[in-house]
């Protein structure tokens, strides 16, 4: 009588529990998004959020923190991406969370600006703290996270890691240093399964440039130049008139970016890279310098490439990205 209540028991079980366990809704994907308290990380990660995603929003200040935790599907947590211990401690609060992480977003970012020969080297450190050292550790450390997940990084470069000016030197060479990090990156991290790509966002309403306004101004006098005075008063000007209350920047939200970035995070197909600018003149100068740079390359070189074989390798490009594995094979052994 015993064994047979015991068979009525597993029966029930393995036919009533188990199904319903198997309904069972999947936990949301979670992503790590750092420097999340405004412009570019803050619109994501309330996209991300709204859209039925779990969101870790880095952030550096306790208001911050609060006012995201606020928000559903958002969790704070501490994280200055120049300190290797809150690196190190946000690793270890989201692997105890155990929600995994599908995705890591690079976004914490800072500006400065000015000529390249009178770049102070408190600031060129600054720059690189933040912008190549910063997305480098943290990588680094949330690596086997994303790697478990077979997950997706996406790298938040700008439109100055491709073309760059007077004044923007430095913080395009940060950019810049991006994009090869991002190549690199997405080539080592496909055989381990994890999609790497950059989103290369154009003038978009941020705080990065409120700030470097205000830390401009916070030292007008040392960023008086010797060589570029006229250069450097406008940038001086630009940010008094930026600093003022009540200016209200002409640049779009960032939303674009942010649909973005969600794209490069759980498309189906993700791209590599991610032009994402707010007009067509943006757009064409950003073409405009691949196309400068690369007739820089072959004309007058040993190996340039004609016009003709420029677009051919345009169309075979476009074919191979089309399916056409087969598009460069007769170039392969070629000298």
């Amino acid at each position: 009588m015993y064994l047979r209540i015991v068979s009525v028991v597993v029966i029930c079980l393995s036919h009533c529990l188990v199904p319903s366990l198997a309904a069972q809704p999947e936990e949301p994907k979670a992503v790590l998004i750092t420097g999340a308290t405004t412009g570019i990380g803050r619109v994501a990660a309330e996209r991300l959020a709204a859209n039925g995603y779990f969101v870790y929003a880095g952030a550096r200040k306790a208001k911050d923190i609060e006012a995201l935790n606020r928000i559903e599907n958002i969790q704070a947590i501490r994280l200055d991406v120049t300190i290797q211990k809150e690196i190190d401690a946000a690793v270890e609060h989201i692997r105890r969370e155990g929600r995994g992480l599908w995705g890591l977003v690079n976004n914490a970012g800072v500006n400065v600006v000015g000529p390249l020969i009178e770049f102070s080297d408190q600031d060129f450190d600054f720059l690189f703290d933040v912008n190549v050292r910063g997305v480098f550790s943290v990588t680094k450390a949330f690596a086997p996270l994303v790697i478990e997940s077979q997950g997706r990084i996406v790298n938040i470069s700008s439109v100055s890691g491709i073309g760059t000016g007077s004044a923007y030197g430095p913080y395009s060479m940060t950019k810049h240093a991006i994009e090869a990090f991002t190549d690199a990156l997405a080539e080592e991290m496909d055989s381990v399964g994890v999609t790497v790509a950059a989103i290369e966002p154009g003038n978009y309403s941020s705080a990065i440039g409120l700030t470097r306004c205000q830390r401009m101004l916070a030292k007008a006098e040392a960023a008086a130049s010797q060589y570029w005075a006229e250069m450097m008063k406008e940038h001086i000007e630009y940010c008094r008139e930026r600093v003022t209350p009540g200016y209200k920047s002409s640049a779009p939200e960032p939303f674009a970016v942010a649909e973005a970035i969600e794209q490069a995070l759980f498309s189906a197909s993700p791209k590599k890279r991610y032009l994402v600018v707010p007009d067509r003149g943006t757009a064409g100068w950003v073409t405009w310098s691949l196309v400068a740079d690369l007739l820089d390359l072959n004309i007058d070189a040993d190996y340039g490439f004609s016009r003709e074989e420029i677009i051919d390798l345009m169309d075979r490009e476009i074919a191979f990205r089309a399916g056409d594995e087969a598009a460069f094979d007769d170039l392969i052994d070629e000298d």
